[in-house]
């Protein structure tokens, strides 16, 4: 993705989450749980623009069953 591209993406997003907030009333904790909600997915999309989300998908949390046991039980 180009960086123009990335940049006006950027952009739009700002601009709609301002108008949300200066022109849609609501309670200030609703407020804050959606600029919260769109911080993290752009977050998470410029990870994956930028190629790191992908490799972060490799990480495995937890205890991972080794290939002896999955053969013994068939």
């Amino acid at each position: 993705m180009p960086l123009i591209q990335l940049v006006e993406v950027l952009a739009v997003v700002g601009l709609l989450l301002w108008l949300v907030n200066h022109f849609i009333p609501m309670a200030g904790s609703i407020k804050s749980i959606l600029n919260g909600v769109v911080v993290i997915v752009v977050v998470f999309w410029l990870l994956n623009v930028f190629g790191l989300f992908h490799s972060m998908s490799r990480i495995r949390v937890g205890q991972e069953q080794s290939n002896e046991r999955s053969i013994e039980r068939l």
